[in-house]
């Protein structure tokens, strides 16, 4: 894999796997690339609520809107230019706001081939 630059306009938005959510990922980097780490965007809906045991380590960079994740330790809420971080084996609830929120996510490591 080389170096290249990455946009929201060069991804493809899908509804997250396992999902029922209005929750819509778009992986732009991934195990296809042959590097150790998965990068994209993230669309969620007003309102949208997701529940996962966290398969991987997940960072979550908030670009528009607000999410909170919520675990049994508590709720944290984060907005734009905001960062959270989700360890692997956590359980998690991650909750849009009223506008919704667009997130970039670095995974370590391959989402897609740990949930597999």
């Amino acid at each position: 894999m080389r170096v290249r630059k990455l946009t929201l306009a060069d991804t493809v938005l899908e509804r997250s796997p396992g999902q029922g959510a209005d929750v819509f990922v778009g992986n732009l980097v991934d195990e296809r690339d042959e590097g150790p780490i998965t990068i994209g965007y993230g669309r969620y809906a007003p309102e949208a609520s997701l529940s996962e045991t966290m398969a991987v380590d997940d960072v979550m960079i908030v670009l528009e809107g607000r999410l909170s994740v919520s675990t049994e330790a508590g709720t944290v809420t984060a907005g734009p230019g905001e960062i959270i971080y989700m360890p692997k084996g956590e359980t998690v609830t991650i909750r849009s706001h009223e506008a919704g929120a667009l997130t970039a996510y670095v995974t370590y490591p391959h989402w897609r081939t740990a949930r597999d």
